[in-house]
């Protein structure tokens, strides 16, 4: 069965019991782990759970198809429902997963599936879409607005308010991965202490530095020309297995941000007055280096990075080449031309 979006947040909350198997896909690990995380405790509380939780990797369901009918028919020692979580399943599994759904063992345990980025014609994601005990679940990512609520409803559970230029801050600040956001919206309600509204400075205050940097790191670092910091920032993420597609998508809404700016100094703004003027705001510890990046590029070689990321972006879609070498091209690229100016 393939969700579509607006089905998906009631199915996370109260699931079909008829279905017992799960796959979550999609360029957003982060939201991949927090949905499968929701859906989990649907199941058991405690998701560390030994004795109601079994976790392995995709690889071995695929190297023991039989492993994962034995696991989904086991009884737990202190009772209640099992959940079996697979991790960073690929197509090779498809005829382990084929065969439980064909014959699934009696009981009503939940399987959980986590993949990444699979194509409209994976296997296993084809095969998740077309059985009806089966569901595939995508996980994109999310645009500000919907990110935007997601962090509001995260304050609201501990009690909090935040006001609106707060909140479009955490957004446009957060937006990539879910999970950083979740964590980082926990963070924020944890500084706060007794306080019940955020404001924009203390979403700031919090997240700046730590948030706010790390996704964007390789970007700032190739609107400057900073090759060093711009492979080593790439590298980090690509380890902690972060999507390529979140990474462009940043860089298009920074230099989108850059396009705009440097509109406004051609209609006559200073570099110092336009800056401030953006919404949403920029860190106060990032105004000096963006001004200073309005002075090194030019509105046209800006809407000249904007065509070559949407095209990276689409490449990353529509070629085998592998993404992390189509974005860590097109930054390169991008850190080149800043360099010369």
């Amino acid at each position: 069965m393939k969700l579509q979006a607006r089905a998906i947040d009631g199915f996370l909350r109260k699931p079909d019991p008829k279905i017992r198997a799960v796959l979550l896909y999609g360029p957003d690990s982060g939201l991949v782990r927090d949905r499968a995380q929701t859906l989990g405790k649907t199941v058991v509380d405690d998701l560390a759970d030994p004795f109601r939780v079994a976790e392995f990797l995709g690889r071995a369901v695929a190297d023991d198809p039989a492993r994962l009918a034995d696991e989904a028919a086991a009884l737990s020692f202190t009772g209640g429902r099992r959940l079996i979580r697979v991790r960073d399943a690929e197509d090779n599994a498809t005829a382990a997963f084929a065969a439980f759904l064909d014959a699934p063992p009696p009981g009503d345990s939940l399987i959980l599936v986590e993949s990444g980025d699979l194509s409209a014609r994976s296997k296993l994601r084809l095969l998740f879409e077309g059985e009806d005990a089966a569901a595939a679940i995508p996980c994109y990512v999310e645009e500000e607005a919907s990110l935007g609520r997601v962090i509001a409803d995260i304050l609201h559970g501990h009690g909090l308010t935040a006001d609106p230029d707060a909140l479009t801050f955490l957004a446009a600040n957060l937006v990539g991965d879910r999970m950083v956001a979740r964590n980082e919206a926990e963070k924020l309600a944890l500084y706060m202490g007794g306080t019940r509204r955020v404001t924009l400075e203390d979403a700031q205050a919090c997240i700046g530095d730590s948030a706010a940097l790390s996704m964007d790191e390789p970007v700032w670092a190739a609107a400057e020309g900073d090759f060093v910091t711009l492979d080593r920032s790439l590298a980090r993420l690509f380890a902690e297995g972060t999507s390529p597609v979140p990474i462009l998508r940043g860089a298009q809404r920074h230099f989108q941000r850059l396009q705009l700016l440097c509109a406004q100094i051609a209609a006559g703004k200073s570099a110092e007055a336009a800056v401030e003027s953006i919404r949403p705001p920029v860190f106060f510890k990032l105004k000096s280096r963006l001004i200073g990046q309005t002075r090194r590029w030019s509105p046209n070689a800006v809407r000249q990075a904007l065509e070559r990321l949407v095209d990276a972006e689409a490449d990353c879609k529509r070629t085998n080449m592998p993404d992390q070498t189509i974005c860590a091209r097109v930054l390169f690229q991008l850190a080149s031309l800043a360099a010369r100016r």
